[in-house]
């Protein structure tokens, strides 16, 4: 066997290790906030964290292999049904007797008491058949840019507005940025003009306004962003909770299991505002040494990206980096006041099984890119 043959199979053993240890760093964070909570509530101090691991680590762990040892090739073929049955399952959440709501939102399949949120598939599946469907396209795109605009950037909305409109019924515009952010990253890697841009960020700009303006809450949270001491007691309490939960942490933090706004304080603290949690029992270091991970994580990913074999293998790595990286820093950012609260989780450490399993199952693709990288 050739030297570059034998690199071409070799895995980014930096990568695993990086991934493995934000995994691990996950779970640890998420025993130590959601303790005192799940005792209160369930009477189990392990409860969300024995959920986490039965519903999204394991599957994650076994999904995530499995992704790692077929080949990239498979995923290409098969990128069309992923998508369609992503969207099937995502029309599922409004059929009465499977799908689960709450409040206004419906979000979830529930089985018995097996519960799924189809948008945590739905990310990844638009990930894969967008990489699929950009690298089929590529070289038509430089053969006629006519055909290139006509034929790939209007299917591309078309698409998308699919996607969009499932999303805003369900009331999840969190999601909804993230996959447009990601589509976004993707589709502009691609070369295309810059007309093609001008005409996606005025179309996402006014869709977004759009968006805000359709639900009061959300009208809310713009305005709290903009202006934080707004109704500290109402529409701003859950980021002022979180900003007083980042700022009791100091340099070295309270002490892990020692945090005080978990304590019926600070809303949502083992999902969205778990990253204010484990600032507050950690500190400045604590919080800093978390992000270090994410952007070493981000180096060895977009590394390869880089590095891919083939146009599919690099749209596939870079969109699933986008999409990991872009909920990573729009959580942290929303919980220190530098963006808007999103209801956006944290990868790897909010509580939350599909959230988990999909996740895992990226890091698997992304792997075995890796191991298949020039």
């Amino acid at each position: 066997m050739s030297k570059s043959s034998a690199r071409s199979k070799s895995l980014d053993y930096s990568l695993l290790a990086i991934i493995a240890i934000i995994v691990v760093t996950g779970i640890l964070i998420l025993s130590s906030v959601s303790a005192a909570f799940a005792f209160k509530r369930y009477g189990d101090t392990y409860y969300f964290l024995k959920h986490q691991i039965i519903f999204g680590l394991l599957p994650g762990l076994v999904l995530g292999f499995l992704a790692y040892k077929i080949k990239l090739s498979f995923f290409k073929k098969w990128s069309g049904p992923f998508i369609l049955l992503a969207l099937i399952m995502m029309i599922m959440v409004f059929l009465p007797g499977v799908g689960s709501s709450s409040g206004d939102a419906a979000r979830w399949i529930r089985i018995g008491s097996f519960s799924f949120q189809p948008s945590e598939a739905l990310k990844l599946a638009f990930v894969i058949y967008l990489a699929a469907w950009l690298s089929n396209r590529l070289e038509k795109i430089k053969q006629n840019k006519e055909a290139s605009f006509w034929g790939t950037f209007l299917s591309f909305l078309m698409v998308l507005g699919v996607i969009i409109v499932l999303l805003f019924c369900q009331s999840n515009a969190s999601t909804l940025g993230v996959i447009v952010a990601v589509g976004i990253i993707m589709y502009f890697s691609t070369n295309t003009p810059v007309f093609h841009t001008f005409i996606t960020i005025l179309l996402g700009g006014g869709g977004l306004f759009l968006i805000v303006k359709a639900a009061p809450y959300r009208v809310s949270r713009w305005m709290v962003f903009l202006n934080p001491d707004l109704d500290p007691m109402g529409k701003g309490y859950q980021l002022q909770q979180a900003l007083i939960a980042v700022g009791s942490g100091g340099v070295g933090g309270t002490g892990l299991g020692m945090s005080a706004q978990k304590f019926g304080f600070l809303p949502q603290t083992v999902s969205d505002s778990i990253f204010a949690v484990f600032a507050e029992e950690t500190g400045f270091i604590g919080a800093v040494i978390l992000i270090f991970l994410f952007l070493i994580f981000l180096w060895r990913a977009l590394n390869t990206a880089k590095e891919s074999q083939d146009n599919f293998s690099r749209l596939l790595a870079l969109g699933i980096t986008s999409w990991i990286i872009i909920q990573t820093f729009v959580n942290i950012g929303a919980m220190i006041g530098i963006l808007p609260l999103t209801g956006i989780p944290l990868p790897f450490v909010s509580y939350g099984g599909s959230a988990l399993g999909m996740e895992l199952v990226g890091m698997g693709l992304l792997l075995n890119i890796s191991k298949n990288s020039t």
